[in-house]
Formats: C-alpha cells, sequence, structure tokens
C-alpha cells in the first residue's frame, strides 16, 4: 500500500471510528493531523500533530486544515448534524483541502427510510458542489450495535418485516478507509461498506442464538407498536423517529445491500455476526446477566 508524504487530516480521533482510522495511519508511518474538539482526549501516535477545531466553528476548521490537502471527515451526531457538516466542509475548501473522504450511510437518498439516511445524502451533495475531489463511504448499522437490538430477555423487535439487513464492523470499515486515503482511484467513488450476510431479523435471531447458546426470537411490531414499546426510553421525537425508520428501512429492502467492498479494498473477508459474538461475549452480558 503506497502511503502519501503530505499530512492527511483526520476527524474524529477521540471516537471509535476516527481513533481506528488514525492508529492504521500512524502504523502505517503515514503523517496525519488529529482535528479534535478536546485536545486533551487526542490519541498520542507517532507522526500526528494535534490541532484543536468544531465542525461548528467554521474559523477554527479553517485554521487547523490549512495545509491539508486530504480529509478524512467523519459525520457528525446531533439534530443540528447538516449545519455542523456545511461549516466544516466550507472550511475544508476555504483552507485549500483538494480530496474529501466522507462517511456517509448505506442507501443515501432524499427521501429515504432511515431519517438519518437523508442527512447523509445532502451532505454528499454539499461536498459534490463543493468542487473537491471526493469518495463517500457508505456503511450500513455497526455490528458492535448488533446484540443490543436484543432486550434483556433476547428479543429483537421492531416493524422490519421479513426484511434483510447486512451489519458491519468498525475494524472493517476503518480498514476501507485507510485504503482509500492512502492510495489513488477513489475519486467520484461511493462504495457500500456492508458484511457479506443478509439476514432477517428472525434469522439474525437463530445465528444469535447459535453462536452464545442463549435463546433469542424476533417479534415484529407495527409502526405504531414500536413507538410505543420504546416510550419508556423517554426519546426525543428525532430520535424515537430515527429508531423506528431503521426498522422500516429493512422492511423496503434499503437495508439488504451485499457489497464486496471490504474485501475488494483491504484483502480480507467483512467480519460476520457469528465472528463478533465470539470475539465480544461482554457485548450481550445484558441478557446472560438476565438469565442469572
Amino acid at each position: 500500500m503506497a502511503t502519501s508524504v503530505a499530512p492527511i487530516g483526520v476527524t474524529g480521533s477521540t471516537g471509535q471510528l476516527g481513533g481506528r482510522v488514525a492508529i492504521r495511519l500512524a502504523n502505517l508511518g503515514q503523517p496525519q493531523r488529529l482535528i479534535v474538539r478536546n485536545p486533551a482526549r487526542a490519541p498520542q501516535l507517532p507522526g500526528a500533530e494535534i490541532m484543536q477545531a468544531s465542525y461548528e466553528d467554521g474559523p477554527s476548521m479553517k485554521t487547523a486544515l490549512s495545509g491539508i490537502k486530504v480529509l478524512f471527515l467523519v459525520s457528525g451526531y446531533g439534530l443540528d448534524r447538516l449545519e455542523q457538516h456545511y461549516s466544516a466542509i466550507d472550511a475544508a475548501v476555504a483552507a485549500g483541502v483538494e480530496r474529501i473522504v466522507y462517511t456517509s450511510f448505506l442507501s443515501a437518498a432524499p427521501l429515504a427510510t432511515f431519517t438519518h439516511a437523508r442527512e447523509h445524502y445532502f451532505t454528499e451533495q454539499r461536498i459534490r458542489e463543493s468542487g473537491c475531489r471526493y469518495t463517500f463511504l457508505r456503511p450500513t448499522f455497526y455490528l458492535y450495535r448488533a446484540p443490543r437490538w436484543f432486550s434483556n430477555e433476547g428479543v429483537v423487535q421492531g416493524p422490519a418485516g421479513n426484511g434483510t439487513i447486512t451489519w458491519v464492523s468498525r475494524d472493517d470499515l476503518a480498514d476501507v478507509a485507510v485504503a482509500v486515503l492512502t492510495t489513488s482511484g477513489h475519486d467520484g467513488a461511493s462504495y457500500e461498506i456492508t458484511g457479506s450476510q443478509a439476514l432477517t431479523l428472525n434469522q439474525a435471531a437463530e445465528e444469535f442464538s447459535r453462536a452464545t447458546g442463549i435463546p433469542a426470537s424476533y417479534r415484529p411490531e407495527t409502526i405504531e407498536e414500536a413507538k410505543a414499546s420504546r416510550a419508556k426510553f423517554n426519546p426525543t421525537d428525532w430520535e424515537l423517529e430515527a429508531w423506528v425508520s431503521t426498522y422500516v428501512a429493512i422492511a423496503t429492502g434499503e437495508l439488504s445491500v451485499v457489497s464486496h467492498s471490504v474485501e475488494a479494498l483491504t484483502g480480507h473477508a467483512p467480519q460476520t455476526l457469528a465472528d463478533y459474538l465470539h470475539k465480544h461475549p461482554e457485548s450481550y452480558e445484558h441478557i446472560t446477566a438476565n438469565r442469572l
């Protein structure tokens, strides 16, 4: 894998995905600049300089990105996510960034069923219109979250019908990101980043049981039932809409994509649900504890 001599700008390095990317780049000997809100939380890595900035603070982002030609832009979070993204993109353009690699979402579209996929689509459009070269990484839902879809009783429930979903690990996504950041030939590409298995939630429950020995099941719900069953967690309207639309997007088939991007770009197969469960028994402790 060829590496670039110029530093790569990396956002999100205090988080799980950006941190994984930063460590991998450091292991390659790739110079990088970590753009973080809180420098005290930034990983201390060889070849990495640290600069403080936040997406919504355009001037600080412009300063932090001065001299950076390639930027890894990890998506933000919250009600003002689009405003954060637009500010960061505009600052990148003003700073002279030439290429943006953005973590979008599978099936990003203006009318996507999963509400957050719409925000990713509009962010992609802003990047397209910026004049920068770009690559969009479109992962599905993260594998580490899959065990948490099951309740303490081992039940996954929602209005997913018989649709399928492919989870992907953050490690696989980080490997893809590093491959794209450090090699050429990816300009204008949108890579769907998924696992190798498209499972119905009933099949996912069966897979969970086989891997853990814990009885698990899928309980279909209507949209109204899904909203009612989640009310006890006191989600905001924004959170509840996203939560329920996750399952509806499974039902519509928008999350059924099985891509070969992980293997094509990294040379290894993506992690499966069974792989993850075997390696991370702590991920389903909430269920085992309920059975003690």
